[in-house]
């Protein structure tokens, strides 16, 4: 081949490479088919069946221009970098402990590796190819470009979700059969909760789909900036809907507060205070006729999932215990190594001595999947924060508290400045918001809306952005 049709080709296979991440982003939520052994920790992120060949194609093409964008010399990626590091080296100060480590078929070293092989996956590779595709755009023209992708993903969530809903809270079983089409659709096994009745969509399990609203909610919400008529508040609305409806009490809980921080946005802008005031009077009347008419079902409703978080909830206190046993034996676990932590992804290996009996005595979880031998899921630790305090100490904590805090605060720079970047911005700061609040549940940082997010936000700080240049190897 020689240099001309190299030159033709290059762009077809950026287009390609633009494609296949686009793609990764519509299909973050389809998680429900069977899992992907290979892949090991991201085994049920379809996403990644997008990004390898994505990646592929982005070295490829750097070699062929000499170049590759990575912002090295901006401070919030040098932050991220410099937490990489203090995790590796703590696990190696560690060492002398971890390597005896041995629980459910895995030692401590070999626990080491795939966590922070997800990790490095996640935070560099994947994000550094978001970042390299979301840099050839404008800030609005990224915007709605995203915002397309992750409407058609939400449509095809919400199609599912409302025959979930017409058949598992409604009871017309004759639908069942329309489910199932959706076996047809690529990283989909049609299926419904019956006996708990929650609503999972596309992806395999409520809390999933609570993550991915996490994820879509400023996205959705922003059309109330952009649209006109009623039409701009159904995809809001949409998401509420679905929140309510899924089961998930955290997730309704998140959404609340997403929603909240985009009533702040909308309030500082005195153009939009009428509407603001016509949507609470609204709201109000509608959700107050709708508790009558359904005899305040809807009122109790909520009232059951705002208070069942107590460890006696008839429903939730085998779920409730787990979650705060594992995590109050974290923090036991951080008092005995405050500074340097027990190594990156060691978590388990010594809290499994410290669940507290009050979480242990009488729950099944513990019984038959954490305490197990025989089943080979590691116990999650269920917060991550807990986990970094116990994993990395309290240095590695500050060090990622203190990088959620420059995400925030450069999001809100942008957002203070007015600009093209106006909108993105807030959009960064709802999904940031939403992602914060659910780590107070869930220990692992394999999430895809937050490393999409990252690489939006340093695509939009690019004036930072240093290409790296390097000479053809002639060997």
């Amino acid at each position: 081949m020689n240099n001309s049709e190299l030159v033709v080709n290059t762009p077809k296979l950026e287009k390609l490479g633009i494609f296949l991440v686009l793609l990764s982003i519509f299909f973050i939520p389809f998680s429900s088919y069977q899992p992907i052994s290979f892949l090991g920790e991201f085994s049920r992120e379809a996403p990644v069946i997008f990004l390898i060949p994505a990646i592929l194609i982005l070295v490829y093409t750097s070699i062929l221009s000499k170049k590759i964008y990575i912002p090295y010399k901006n401070p919030l990626f040098q932050l991220l970098l410099v937490i990489l590091v203090f995790f590796l080296l703590t696990t190696l100060l560690n060492y002398p402990s971890i390597k005896d480590y041995y629980f459910k078929g895995t030692t401590g070293s070999m626990r080491f590796i795939r966590q922070f092989a997800a990790l490095v996956a996640s935070s560099f590779f994947f994000m550094l190819t978001y970042y390299n595709v979301f840099r050839k755009y404008s800030a609005e023209k990224l915007f709605r470009l995203i915002r397309r992708v992750f409407l058609y993903s939400f449509i095809v969530v919400w199609a599912y979700a409302f025959l979930e809903i017409l058949i598992v809270k409604l009871n017309l079983l004759f639908l069942r059969s329309a489910v199932s089409l959706f076996d047809y659709f690529p990283f989909t096994q049609a299926k419904m909760d019956y006996r708990l009745k929650r609503i999972s969509s596309v992806t395999f399990e409520t809390p999933a789909l609570a993550t991915y609203l996490f994820t879509v909610a400023g996205w959705m919400f922003s059309y109330v900036f952009t649209e006109k008529g009623l039409k701009r508040f159904i995809p809001g609305l949409a998401v509420v809907v679905l929140a309510l409806f899924s089961g998930s009490r955290a997730g309704l809980f998140i959404i609340v507060c997403q929603t909240l921080v985009f009533g702040i946005f909308l309030v500082r802008k005195v153009k939009y205070h009428k509407l603001v005031f016509y949507i609470s009077i609204v709201s109000i009347v509608l959700a107050v006729t709708a508790d009558a008419a359904s005899g305040r079902k809807i009122s109790t409703y909520l009232i059951e999932k705002a208070t069942s978080f107590d460890l006696t909830d008839s429903e939730h206190a085998i779920s409730n215990r787990s979650r705060f046993g594992i995590q109050s034996a974290n923090f036991e676990v951080f008092k005995e190594h405050p500074i340097l932590g027990v190594g990156y992804g060691q978590q388990s290996f010594e809290a499994k001595k410290k669940y507290p009996n009050w979480a242990k005595v009488g729950n099944w979880e513990f019984r038959l999947k954490y305490l197990n031998k025989d089943n080979p899921s590691f116990p999650p630790g269920y917060n991550i924060y807990t986990r970094l305090l116990a994993e990395t100490g309290i240095i590695g904590t500050l060090l990622f508290l203190l990088f959620l805090v420059f995400i925030f605060i450069i999001a809100f720079r942008f957002v203070l400045k007015n600009d093209d970047r106006y909108l993105i911005s807030i959009v960064i700061i709802i999904a940031m918001t939403g992602i914060l609040l659910n780590w107070l549940k869930v220990d692992s940082m394999r999430n895809f809306g937050f490393w999409i997010h990252l690489a939006l936000l340093l695509s939009m700080m690019r004036n930072s952005k240093v290409v790296i240049n390097y000479k053809k190897d002639e060997g």
